[in-house]
């Protein structure tokens, strides 16, 4: 079944969301971390059409193909920083909330590693790429 096009069908939503994506961009989560976290919780969320899209933006931001390649596998290679650890740790809690997941230990991990307005933004980062991928998913958005 053809699905419709998300971003004509309701372009007042779309312009909202994409203003939380302008305060991300001037928040301290810097791009490079934010493209990170994008891509954890596409590949989590099943969404092809993010995956594809924040693997090139990370890629294009200077992330290397090794470190993308093991963005999924993270936890098992020596590639990211105590605060990438940090973020993609709760990435993953956040973007698993269905599965009840115990956030304490990623929280005290995040805390160790940013301030608390950075927890902030980042949780919001975290929630507006699990929006993005909904929207993707659910009406079918493909990479071209």
């Amino acid at each position: 079944m053809e699905r419709i096009n998300f971003m004509t069908a309701s372009p007042n939503a779309v312009k909202a969301w994409r203003a939380l994506e302008q305060y991300i961009a001037t928040s301290r989560i810097d791009k490079p971390l934010a493209e990170l976290v994008r891509l954890r919780s596409s590949q989590i969320n099943g969404c092809a059409f993010c995956v594809d899209m924040h693997a090139t933006d990370a890629a294009k931001g200077g992330d290397t193909a090794r470190r993308l390649h093991a963005v999924s596998v993270w936890r098992e290679t020596p590639f990211f920083t105590a605060r990438e650890r940090a973020a993609l740790a709760w990435t993953e809690t956040m973007t698993r909330l269905a599965q009840q997941p115990d956030t304490g230990e990623s929280y005290a991990e995040l805390a160790a590693q940013f301030s608390a307005e950075e927890m902030v933004d980042l949780t919001l980062l975290i929630s507006t790429i699990n929006g993005w991928n909904r929207l993707a998913v659910g009406f079918g958005k493909m990479p071209e």
